[in-house]
């Protein structure tokens, strides 16, 4: 049976927001994660666009980075709509076998990528 999406929803949201001076905000419909003031790092979509995924979506270093991983594991990777032209990369969470802390540690990469250099210096995460 695949993961609940209120349950994983709630993994993100707990995860992302431990991360410094980081916020939730809606965009599009969807819960998104940004640091205070300033870029998103993650999204989270449960069947968007009626796509039946449940997805966590963070940035990467583009798109080198974002091929390397869809090309990695592709039934994990995606590029989501809209966002993927800009190199962010889909994380299926609707999987039996989902390792979360594969999923932390992008979602920690992501924020690294978004965070400003104030935060990064202080220690980051």
């Amino acid at each position: 049976m695949s993961p609940d999406p209120e349950a994983a929803l709630a993994r993100v949201r707990s995860y992302c927001l431990a991360l410094p001076e980081a916020e939730e905000q809606m965009s599009h419909g969807s819960p998104g994660f940004l640091i205070a003031g300033g870029k998103f790092f993650a999204y989270f979509w449960h069947n968007h666009h009626n796509d039946g995924e449940t997805v966590a979506i963070v940035r990467t270093t583009g798109h080198d980075e974002q091929a390397m991983l869809i090309e990695s594991d592709p039934a994990f990777y995606y590029a989501p709509p809209y966002l993927g032209t800009f190199g962010w990369v889909a994380m299926r969470l609707d999987r039996d076998d989902l390792d979360w802390d594969r999923v932390d540690d992008r979602i920690a990469t992501s924020w690294e990528l978004a965070a400003p250099e104030r935060l990064l210096e202080a220690g980051g995460r």
